[in-house]
């Protein structure tokens, strides 16, 4: 199955050989498992980016082969964390519709748990208040 391929395998914890990485995949899967936080820091980034083309041909920066390799670093690691971002964003929507498809409809559930609460007991007097 395809959804399978992007499937995580949990991890144990305290499996680390460095002891100050813990709390950095804590810190980092917290800022990652925060859309609003993601959001505002893309758009500030996008933002500084586009600053950054005059200042760069302003420096001549664009003429350094380094600078211009860095870049082309920066645009190939960020192409690939987006796409990366996205696949995990498909995934979880996958495993919701998925999960919706076990449990069924969001109106069945409601109807069965209300059926299941409610007491209906005939009222006295009959249908519409007559006295048979």
């Amino acid at each position: 199955m395809a959804g399978n391929f992007y499937r995580q395998s949990p991890r144990k914890s305290g499996t680390s050989t460095f002891s100050g990485v813990s709390p950095v995949r804590s810190l980092w899967a917290s800022i990652q498992g925060d859309p609003v936080f993601m959001r505002r820091a893309n758009g500030w980034l996008t933002v500084l980016w586009i600053v950054m083309i005059p200042v760069s041909v302003a420096t001549g920066w664009v003429k350094s082969v380094a600078y211009v390799s860095a870049l082309s670093l920066w645009a190939l690691v960020a192409g690939h964390w987006s796409a990366w971002q996205a696949a995990r964003v498909e995934v979880v929507q996958h495993q919701e519709i998925e999960r919706q498809a076990r449990e069924g409809p969001v109106e069945a559930r409601v109807v069965e748990h209300l059926v299941a609460k409610t007491e209906i007991e005939p009222a006295e007097g009959g249908a519409g208040g007559e006295t048979p």
